[in-house]
């Protein structure tokens, strides 16, 4: 009888949520900020890691 084998991906079924620190506050969505707040995500440069 032939086994097959099974590999299984690290993470995989796990559900991920982004968490930002904006304005001194840990976030993951900014739905309750204000305009202000929200103005000054805007603003800010994004980063992207190198690949």
């Amino acid at each position: 009888m032939d086994k097959e084998k099974k590999t299984k991906t690290v993470g995989e079924g796990v559900s991920f949520e982004r968490i930002r620190r904006i304005t001194g506050y840990l976030v993951g969505t900014v739905d309750r900020f204000n305009n202000a707040k929200k103005s000054e995500v805007q603003d800010r440069v994004k980063h992207t890691g190198a690949k």
